[in-house]
């Protein structure tokens, strides 16, 4: 435990202190490319943008480095949470931020779980997501968020007909910065499902997925209604109502 404390706050301070330097090299390049840019060869541009480019998803990769370290640092608040409403919330985030889109959302309603509903939020929002972006390039997307019983016991999941993955690469899911697609296929840090399986942690909960490639995935989580930071064997959850449009 000792350990892992003092790697987590290694972790913490070397990506909080790597902003600056990073912000910086963005931040000149940007510069150049305003002020310069009449002057400036074709090819010399190209590098020049390039360079900025790569510092953005730098920071990208440090904003998710240290928002995956702050879970381990964050006081767990349990409460009643309306998971349902949660994913309400995170859809229609989604629906703002990429309009063009058409997305069959199916959210089963009166699903609850005690749990820290800062926490739940984010995990839904990374879970949700996950299958939004990995939908779109699928003819007709579509999302599900409900219950069902599983080897595991009850369990919350979110389905979809997306790009899917080789279920043999499944164990890599969950490490950060771990994809299983190219960058150019489907953009992103490799963060989103390694937060999502910390916040499940973090509640005693466990998470694990099923998919094939081309054929969409499942993601699975459970929440018990009382626990540690330690996954039980077991978990339960509440029952739901029948699943509603969203």
């Amino acid at each position: 435990e000792i350990a892992n404390r003092e790697l987590e706050a290694f972790s913490y301070s070397v990506s909080h202190d790597l902003q600056q330097p990073v912000s910086g090299i963005a931040g000149y390049s940007g510069m150049a490319l305003e002020d310069f840019t009449e002057r400036m060869a074709p090819e010399v541009k190209e590098i020049f943008e390039r360079i900025q480019a790569a510092s953005y998803r730098m920071s990208r990769l440090i904003a998710g480095l240290l928002a995956l370290s702050s879970l381990s640092r964050a006081e767990i608040e349990r409460t009643a949470v309306n998971l349902s409403s949660l994913a309400r919330d995170a859809i229609g985030e989604l629906r703002i931020a990429y309009p063009e889109r058409s997305v069959d959302i199916q959210i089963a309603a009166g699903l609850t779980a005690q749990g820290d509903k800062h926490l739940l939020q984010g995990l839904l929002n990374n879970l949700l997501g996950n299958a939004w972006k990995y939908t779109g390039k699928t003819p007709e997307p579509r999302i599900v968020f409900g219950l069902a019983t599983t080897e595991q016991g009850a369990a919350y999941f979110v389905r979809d007909n997306g790009a899917g993955f080789d279920p043999a690469q499944a164990g890599r899911l969950f490490t950060a910065f771990q994809r299983l697609h190219k960058e150019s296929e489907f953009p992103g840090t490799g963060i989103g499902l390694a937060t999502a399986a910390r916040i499940v942690a973090r509640h005693g909960g466990k998470i694990w997925a099923e998919a094939q490639r081309g054929q969409g995935a499942t993601f699975y989580f459970t929440l018990p209604a009382e626990g540690t930071e330690v996954a039980p064997d077991g978990a339960s959850a509440p029952g739901a109502e029948p699943a509603a449009k969203a």
